[in-house]
């Protein structure tokens, strides 16, 4: 190993990743099998586990090797998907997911990762992590699966809030574009705005505001503007990174969803439906696989929290060992680049005001009390 290798090795083993064990639909014997999963594939993870510790202790001590790698935090309470985020506010001080945030705010661990109930997940982020300065709204950006050569776009916001005006959208595009590169690798990505038309006279009127500032943007943000793109777009090659507001994003993303498992459904009838067909099936098995892998939900699990003072993580709340590893790979990416600092010093950087800003508002202080 050379002096480069074992400084980068050296770093990657400082990566710890807060785990609340307890907020999936399948349970905290999933969340385990997921984390053994991905330490399988990544020796140089280390996770804080949050959930009773009793529980977790069995589940852990019986995967080889893996209590080793894991410190348990004893937290007996439990955020039901039926709890209100304002009860959480008030009343989940006991509870693995705000003990998985407090990881990350006292800065024990680089990301979070929950599978639990999104509402009371994003309302305790905020509370415990605080908004980044200058921006306004979070957002949730997910991993759609497109025809780019990765194989994923992202689209923000997906369902932190359902409003958005031209400042937010500008901050989302800002923040979709500091996750592509961190993220997808990509230096330059490429922005489009959600509308119902490529047209620039279409849209709301924050749509066309939000056209102007985020193409005046582009050059100081290191992305490339292409405008308005339409819901086809969303999985296309036109575009890397799709700004929206959380309403019209998280339909889209459920009627992708329900897309997907109407068409996989009508497949599976399709196959079944003659002799001819079955043959049929066995002959198209291998690339139905491959296809299956590309879009598998699972691999591809992890919506992201952007715009606070640290990395959270929402993995699907039906996810299993798959899904659940799929998100701490994505956690452990995320934190090997130094996101939550680049993101933070990006949005910074565009939230100066300019220097003929500046003199203006020094001009008509001139004299007056601060």
């Amino acid at each position: 190993m050379t002096a480069t290798d074992d400084q980068s090795a050296k770093g990657a083993s400082r990566t710890v990743i807060s785990v609340d064990a307890m907020g999936g639909d399948r349970g905290p014997a999933a969340v385990v099998a997921g984390i053994r999963a991905s330490a399988d594939k990544n020796p140089v993870i280390r996770f804080i586990v949050h959930g009773p510790k009793d529980e977790l202790t069995s589940l852990i001590s019986r995967r080889r090797g893996l209590i080793e790698r894991c410190e348990i935090r004893d937290a007996t309470g439990v955020v039901a998907m039926t709890d209100k985020p304002s009860q959480v506010m008030r009343n989940g001080q006991d509870s693995s997911m705000w003990s998985a945030i407090d990881s990350v705010k006292n800065g024990e661990a680089s990301v979070c990762v929950s599978c639990g109930n999104t509402g009371a997940l994003m309302a305790l982020s905020m509370l415990r992590l605080r908004k980044l300065p200058g921006i306004n709204r979070p957002a949730i950006a997910c991993l759609w699966p497109s025809l780019n050569p990765g194989g994923f776009n992202v689209m923000l916001d997906v369902g932190a809030d359902i409003r958005a005006d031209e400042q937010d959208l500008l901050q989302y595009a800002l923040m979709g574009a500091s996750y592509a590169r961190n993220g997808l690798g990509l230096p330059r990505p490429r922005i489009g705005v959600l509308n119902v038309g490529t047209e620039e006279h279409k849209g709301r009127a924050e749509l066309k505001l939000a056209h102007d500032l985020i193409a005046g943007n582009a050059a100081s943000g290191s992305f490339e503007f292409i405008g308005f793109v339409e819901g086809g777009d969303i999985p296309s090659k036109r575009v890397d990174v799709i700004v929206t507001d959380g309403f019209t994003g998280n339909v889209a993303l459920k009627t992708g969803e329900g897309t997907a498992r109407l068409v996989s459904d009508q497949m599976k009838i399709a196959f079944k439906a003659t002799p001819l067909s079955r043959i049929a099936a066995l002959l198209a098995y291998p690339s139905l696989m491959r296809l299956n892998k590309r879009i598998d939900p699972r691999r591809v699990n992890g919506g992201i929290f952007l715009g606070l003072n640290g990395t959270v993580i929402k993995s699907h709340g039906a996810a299993d060992a798959t899904g659940v590893s799929a998100a701490i790979k994505l956690a452990f990416t995320l934190a090997q680049s130094g996101f939550t600092e680049r993101l933070a010093a990006r949005v910074a950087s565009a939230t100066q005001p300019s220097q003929d800003d500046t003199r203006t508002a020094d001009n008509n202080n001139n004299g007056a009390p601060e």
